[in-house]
């Protein structure tokens, strides 16, 4: 259908960009499933009626329509919809902010991070106004 479409520049990108994303919900499901969602893309491209499709309760190649596996068209829409409004709000927003995920080193043989900061006898480096018991220090 998206073929059919006479679009030009950035709808037509943006076409191709929908129209390559329509797979993931079926891969996502095959893959709850237990299956290769990926294989199970490849067969459902392969299968010749409109309406064929992949049934995951029974585990089944069908015509989706004739086994009542169908979403109402309203919910399909509205998925896409929404998909497409936050790509758009992403897409005009000039920053964002994440956090940036640590990763996290193995700790060396013997090397404790719970002792407090600085050596004992020197009332720890709080604050670094002073070093509490180091006399003349105060």
């Amino acid at each position: 259908v998206i073929e059919k479409l006479s679009l030009k520049g950035d709808e037509k990108h943006g076409a191709s960009i929908v129209k390559n994303a329509l797979h993931y919900p079926l891969e996502a499901i095959a893959d709850n499933a237990g299956l290769d969602g990926s294989v199970v893309v490849n067969r459902v491209r392969q299968l010749k009626g409109k309406n064929d499709g992949y049934d995951a309760d029974k585990g089944d190649y069908c015509d989706l329509v004739s086994a009542g596996v169908i979403d109402p068209a309203k919910v399909v829409r509205t998925a896409l919809q929404n998909a497409a409004s936050v790509a758009a709000l992403l897409l005009t927003t000039e920053s964002l902010i994440t956090e940036i995920p640590s990763e996290e080193e193995p700790e060396p043989e013997g090397h404790d991070h719970g002792m407090g900061g600085g050596m004992p006898g020197m009332g720890g480096m709080g604050g670094m106004g002073g070093m509490g018991g180091m006399p003349g220090m105060m």
